[in-house]
Formats: structure tokens, C-alpha cells, sequence
């Protein structure tokens, strides 16, 4: 299948996963009241998205490398969060399994885009 629109990639349809995930989440009482750590976390998620998205649109292969790298660094971010809502017990270590495998699974399609553009050379 050819990539003809940043839709078309793996990376970016987790990626959305991700982000709706992470809003539902943010809708737990405790984080809803804790604009800070929300604000942080929700951003980091659609940070995830959008850099795949831009990187998509940028007119060199270096230069979408690049994005894809702030992208899953953002998906770092968001996973370490998830350890700091278990720590201060605004998410359970059950309610944040599924998300940890999301964030896991588009973070490592991204990197793999990565290694895959990287050895594509022009």
C-alpha cells in the first residue's frame, strides 16, 4: 500500500487511538480538577499526533525524521505520566494497562518508521 496522505500511516492511526484514550482518561474526576498535570498529559498525547501529521507534511525525508522523533519522545512523556497518576492515585495500575500497551505500541510503529526511513536513503 502506498502512503500517499500522513491517514495512511500506522503511527498516526495509533496515534489517534492513543489521543481519544487519553482524553477519556482525563475525565477522571481527579485529574479533571488538576488542570496542571491534565493540561500536561493531554497535550504530550495529541503532541504524539500531530508531530507524525507535520512531519508528514514537511517537504524533506530528514525533516519528517525529525518530527517522528519529537513524536515519540512525546510518547515517552505520556508514558512516564501514566507512572505519575499511579503514584498519586488518580489512575489504578489496572485502569492505566491498556493505555500503557497504546502508548507502547505507537511509540514502537513510529520508531520503526523511523529505522525504515533512515536506512531509505535519497
Amino acid at each position: 500500500m502506498k502512503v500517499e496522505k500522513f491517514e495512511d500511516l500506522n503511527c498516526w492511526k495509533e496515534a489517534r487511538v492513543l489521543v481519544k484514550m487519553v482524553f477519556q482518561l482525563a475525565q477522571n474526576k481527579k485529574l479533571e480538577k488538576d488542570f496542571g498535570t491534565r493540561n500536561q498529559l493531554t497535550r504530550a498525547a495529541v503532541s504524539v499526533m500531530n508531530n507524525i501529521a507535520e512531519g508528514f507534511g514537511r517537504y524533506h525525508r530528514k525533516e519528517f525524521i525529525r518530527f517522528l522523533d519529537f513524536s515519540q519522545s512525546s510518547a515517552a512523556e505520556v508514558k512516564s505520566m501514566f507512572y505519575l497518576l499511579e503514584d498519586i492515585e488518580y489512575a489504578t495500575t489496572n485502569e492505566l494497562t491498556e493505555l500503557h500497551l497504546q502508548v507502547d505500541k505507537t511509540r514502537n510503529l513510529t520508531l520503526g518508521l523511523i529505522k525504515y526511513l533512515d536506512a531509505k536513503k535519497e
